[in-house]
């Protein structure tokens, strides 16, 4: 039997489908592919909250939607990408590497020099759709701090279990992890 999270975020609710992580741990996982009113919806209330910023950046691939809204709505032409493997077209390649809760094996994540070039010196806002673990999150703030770039701020729709406490993420809503039997874990 499926069991169901009710999200109430940026004034929209959605039910989100709990998937196991393993035995006794489960995830309420947000996937904002295909739902334009709730990207735009928190888009906007994450640039409500954001910090002065020249540039955002983002991880390959759940956070793009996100990013492209909130530089839409925020008037800007470019935001950052940070790859999970070079493409030929990327010059002079700075990578590291990530481990995440939602994926099976250790990834990399990479800039070219475009990207290099666009954040040297600059003011980064850092954005994602859910921090949890923060390992993507560090990945991507080492990125920025390899290419010169100057952290602004970090942000996230959602806050996962322990990431909810951290002090130094902007996020909206927390998001808890759930047990085996789809209860709420404290």
């Amino acid at each position: 039997m499926d069991r169901y999270y009710t999200l109430k975020c940026a004034g929209l609710e959605r039910q989100l489908k709990l998937y196991p992580v393993n035995e006794s741990l489960y995830i309420a996982a947000l996937i904002m592919f295909g739902d334009v009113e709730f990207t735009k919806a928190t888009a906007k209330t994450l640039l409500e909250k954001a910090p002065e910023f020249d540039i955002m950046i983002t991880a390959e691939s759940k956070g793009i939607p996100l990013v492209c809204e909130m530089a839409a709505q925020a008037g800007q032409n470019e935001y950052i990408v940070a790859r999970k493997g070079p493409k030929v077209y990327m010059e002079n390649v700075v990578f590291v590497n990530v481990n995440s809760i939602t994926t099976a094996n250790s990834q990399i994540l990479c800039l070219g020099q475009r990207e290099i070039d666009m954040m040297a010196g600059k003011r980064i806002l850092i954005v994602d759709d859910v921090i949890s673990t923060g390992e993507s999150l560090a990945a991507l703030e080492a990125l920025v701090k390899k290419v010169g770039g100057n952290i602004v701020g970090k942000m996230a729709v959602l806050a996962e279990g322990e990431a909810a406490s951290r002090k130094d993420i902007i996020f909206l809503e927390k998001l808890p992890l759930f047990n085996a039997n789809g209860e709420e874990m404290e």
